[in-house]
Order: C-alpha cells, then structure tokens, then sequence
C-alpha cells in the first residue's frame, strides 16, 4: 500500500513547489520593512556629492559588496572621472538581457536650509495634526508595519538611493526564497549624474559592448502624483540659447538720458514677448511642426488620472497655457522658456541708470518629433524677423552705429529626446508584469517633462527603454529637506519583484 504515501509525498511536493513558484509577496515585504528602513538609512548615511571623489568610491565600495553577495561580478569601468559601476549577473544565453540604470551619486546640499542638523544624517519623520513635518524616535520603524506615510529625510534618500534599496531588497528576497531569475541582468550605477553624466557617456565608444541588452530599465524620477505604478516610455529633451540686446555702449544716468538712450531691457521685453502669445503659445513660425495628436495619442494622454484643477491649486495659478488641452498633452509639444534675464549691474541695491545691455537665457525643451540646433535655428530667424542684426559676438561700434537693432544669439543644441512605443512588446510585457502585482491600473505616461543627462546613451545603444520611476512626486528632488515616502519603498520593492520574476521575450 505504498501508492497513498507516494501519492501524499507528492501532493506535498507540488503544493511546496507552488508556494515557492509564488511567494505572498505583499506580506514577505511588509515584515521586511524594518530591515529596509535600516539599510536605507546606513546607505543614505555615506554623502555621495560627486565632486568627492572618494566618498564616491565609499560608495562604490558598498555597492560591490552588496551585488557581489547577490551572485553579480562587478567591474568599475575607467572613464574620463570617476569610474562607472557595473554589475552583470548572467542566467542563460537563451535568456534576454535587460540594463538597468541608477545613479549613485546625490545633489549638492546647502545644510542652512535643512530642517535638520546634517543632510547626510537620515532623519525618520511624520505629519502632525498641523500637516507638519516631526522628527521620530528609529526604534518606531523596527516594528511591522511601519506606517506607509512616514519619512525619511535626507540627501539622495530618493533620488536615487531609494530605488537602488529597492532593487537590492527585491535581489535578496528572490534569492532567499528560491526563485529563480528568468533574464539576465546588467546593472550601470553611474556616479557622477547630477553633474551630467560626463563620465559614463565618454565610456560609450570604448565600453558599448559591454553595456549591450536587448532592454532597458531607468530607475529614477518620481511616479504620478497619486503613487500609482508608473511607467514612463520617454522623457523630453533640452536645448539652451541665450539673448543679448544692448543700449548705450555704457550705463546711462536715467535722469540726463531717460527718454533719449534706448533701454534694451524694454527692447527685450518686445522681442520675447512677440516669441509667445497671451495663452502661452509660441508663435514663432513651425516651432510646433511635425507634432500631430491622433485619437489613440490623445486617449492614452487621457487615461492618466491627472486633476487639472488639483495641480492648479498646488501651482497656486489661476489657470495654465493653452499649449495642449491638458497637462499631458502640453508635455507632448516642444516649449520656450525664458530662465533668467539680467542686466549689467549685479552688485546690492539699485542704481537710477539706463542699462548698456539685456540678456535673456532660455531653454527649450524638447519632444521626439523635434531636434535641439532645428529649434534654435527657428528661434535665431525669428529674432531676424522681428527687425535685429543677429550675430554670434558682441557688436563693433561700427555695427552700433550701423544697425537700430543688434541681437547677439548663441546656443547649444543640448540633447534629444526620447520615446519608447507604449504598445511595443517590452513595454506590454513590462505593464503586465506589473499589473499583476497591484490591484490599482498602471499609470502609462508618454513623456515626462524633465531630461535625463543618459539620453545621448539610450539613443546610442538604440534598444527600447522605459522610465520605472518609484519614488514619491514630492520627494523635494534636488532641493532641501529630501525625502522618500516608506509606501513608495513598500511598493518600489514590490514593483521589482514583480519584474525580477518576469520572462521576457
């Protein structure tokens, strides 16, 4: 009568094989939390501001020890400054190979504008009855389940040494829990972003090979407002251009020439605002063109549970641009910018003169459809158009005398834009992974506004991409009092999970 026994051994066989093939991740994570919360702390602790260098390598340091223990070989590529980071953990050849990108390295601080004693000393916060900010007590956060809203204020706690403990925690719980990988990993962690990622694009030619996927993952920017899962098939890019219009070849004393010299800050103001109309558009010639709207662009724009009114209210404006017909849309046209104007005295106080010059710095951000040096091009004609002698140089004094209107213009054409194709296979697999691991819809964003310093490399390597930003929307990214969200970390994790135990084809 061996057959029941057989037949029970092997009941209890499958049943065990299925509970390790699918884990209860949502409980594992939630008393995992406290570890995290820790190790995030220790991590955030190391100041990671690129212009020290080693701190960056203390960094690097910890870094190697963390992937080498997840089964990953680990090479620090030599670069024009400091090294690029990358981990390889290779499963199959007949498996696909996927790059994720973070980056290692933190803004600069200005401690005088923290709400608290050192940016690199993590501090655990909560919201009071007054919706303000308190610092806690860590041993809090030791208990399961740490409470989804508390935070943790610090340099980089989320841009981006959030989502680098997020993936590191989803490593460890896949391999503590006997699940395998299904796709290769490479990992870049580039140390010096925040300052333009100098280092990791000049590796491109010499090191392209190595960095060869047949995906891509960026993890970094923060999700949707609503902290709804995220993915970002693209983000814009920038060009920058700066305009000079002059006067007087010196400062004027505004009571013996006002009404006589010409102010080129009023000359200025003319020409910028003939560059846009009363709603915000850009009116100089083609500046849109080659941007088409269709039905399914529009309904996927649509689908993104963004509140017009809502947003205005956090803006504190009484009503936006009429650039597109919503936030979204606006981000899917190239925009004009006007980032700084000054004038020739820079010192305290005011002073009664008619300046000698005015000069506008702008940036124009950039969508798929448009290329940085075309825009600026349209930009410089226009400036023709509307009556100046433009040059790249300061005027002669026989140019002064020569020509009424004299616009110096000069620019850089910055980097491109790029977008992934929502329904292309990577992202349908990728929104599916992750639809199964949340009850509340995926959130599929065409572009996002900012711009990655990585585009020039994403358009290089020329395989799809895709944004999975994790971190919460009020992070205070790149400014005082950063913080990440513990939910954010709690799902981040989870998001991972969900993409680590994917097969992709």
């Amino acid at each position: 009568m061996r057959f029941p026994l057989i037949y029970a051994l092997s009941i209890f066989y499958l049943t065990c094989s299925s509970l390790l093939a699918q884990p209860n991740w949502d409980a594992i994570v939630e008393q995992k939390m406290p570890e995290v919360v820790a190790d995030h702390r220790a991590l955030v602790a190391v100041p990671n501001v690129a212009d020290n260098h080693d701190n960056m390598l203390k960094n690097a340091a910890l870094m190697q020890t963390a992937f080498e223990k997840e089964g990953f070989s680990v090479d620090l590529l030599p670069s024009t400054s400091l090294p690029v980071f990358l981990a390889e953990r290779m499963v199959s050849e007949k498996y696909k190979t996927i790059l994720f990108y973070f980056h290692l390295d933190g803004q600069p601080v200005n401690p005088e504008k923290w709400y608290q004693d050192d940016p690199f000393i993590p501090v655990l916060k909560k919201q009071n009855e007054e919706k303000q900010w308190v610092e806690m007590d860590w041993a809090e956060a030791e208990r399961v389940p740490v409470d989804p809203e508390w935070r943790i204020f610090a340099r980089a706690a989320a841009d981006d040494k959030g989502p680098i403990t997020m993936m590191l925690t989803a490593l460890e719980l896949m391999r503590t829990h006997g699940q395998r990988l299904k796709f290769n990993i490479k990992v870049i962690l580039d140390l010096q972003e925040e300052m333009g990622s100098h280092g990791f694009l000049s590796t491109m030619e010499e090191h392209k090979q190595r960095y060869e996927a047949d995906y891509m993952i960026i993890m970094d920017g923060p999700a949707h407002y609503s902290n709804a899962p995220t993915l970002t098939f693209g983000c814009r890019g920038i060009a920058k251009c700066d305009i000079k219009v002059y006067g007087a070849k010196l400062p004027q004393h505004s009571g013996h020439f006002g009404n006589y010299a010409p102010n080129p800050v009023f000359r200025m103001a003319h020409l910028l605002s003939s560059m846009k109309n009363e709603v915000g558009k850009v009116t100089i010639d083609d500046f849109y063109s080659g941007i088409e709207i269709d039905s399914a662009t529009a309904a996927i724009l649509d689908a993104i549970p963004d509140d017009t009114d809502e947003l205005n209210r956090r803006l504190h404006i009484h009503s936006q641009d009429e650039v597109g017909c919503n936030y979204q849309e606006s981000l899917q046209y190239p925009s004009l910018n006007v980032r700084h104007i000054e004038t020739s005295w820079k010192g305290p106080g005011l002073k009664t003169v008619i300046p000698e010059f005015c000069m506008a710095h702008l940036d124009v951000r950039l969508v798929k459809e448009t290329d940085g040096a075309v825009q600026l091009e349209k930009i410089r004609k226009h400036i023709e158009k509307e009556g100046f002698y433009v040059i790249d140089r300061d005027p002669t004094d026989e140019e002064r005398l020569k020509y009424p209107l004299i616009a110096t213009f000069t620019g850089s054409p910055g980097v491109n834009a790029f977008r992934t194709d929502l329904d292309s296979p990577f992202g349908q697999q990728l929104r599916t992974a992750i639809e199964g691991a949340f009850t509340d819809p995926i959130v599929s964003i065409r572009t996002m506004g900012g711009t990655i310093p990585i585009i020039p490399a994403v358009n290089a390597l020329g395989f799809p991409a895709v944004i999975v930003p994790m971190v919460n929307m009020d992070n205070n990214q790149h400014a005082p009092n950063e913080n990440i969200r513990l939910g954010n970390m709690e799902d981040g994790i989870k998001i991972c999970l969900a993409i680590l135990s994917r097969k992709f084809d």
